[in-house]
């Protein structure tokens, strides 16, 4: 920029639907992350959420985790290797075809998951209590319709 360029109103930038979610996510995660912390879970790390968040029960093939966290094959395998050194998760054969992996929770994991639900229980009850149990009400059902119109444009 030039000193003789005009001054422009750039507050869009902090104040859009992105942004907002995104600073509200992070505060969110932050507080789960401390809650499992306290809980004994020193290990794990944001980024490890965002593998377990996209893994079913019953294990997923790595080309789909990667494909719903929106990340490349080798970066959602960097994920998976370090939740395997901590125990929780691992890689099996894949049934239906022999050449594919799933990953899916350890028993340690399936513990891990158990706190992390009841850190984001936790958390959300915090944030109900600050804006409100209507206000909360609402918000999880704007978003969730709000994503859910994307999902279905996408099928």
């Amino acid at each position: 920029m030039t000193d003789s360029a005009p001054p422009q109103n750039y507050f869009w930038r902090r104040h859009n639907p992105g942004r907002v979610l995104d600073n509200a996510l992070r505060r969110f995660e932050d507080r789960v992350m401390e809650l499992l912390r306290e809980a004994g879970h020193v290990q794990t790390r944001r980024s490890h959420v965002n593998l377990t968040r996209h893994l079913d029960l019953e294990g997923t093939r790595i080309t789909e985790l990667a494909r719903r966290a929106a990340m490349t094959n080798a970066a959602m395998t960097e994920l998976i290797d370090q939740c395997e050194s901590l125990a929780l998760v691992e890689r099996v054969p894949d049934p239906a075809d022999g050449r594919a992996r799933i990953v899916r929770f350890t028993p340690l994991g399936l513990a891990w998951l158990d706190a992390f639900g009841r850190a984001v229980e936790r958390a959300q009850r915090e944030m109900a209590k600050e804006v409100g149990k209507p206000a909360m009400a609402m918000l999880l059902e704007d978003i969730a319709r709000y994503a859910a119109a994307a999902d279905a444009s996408n099928a």
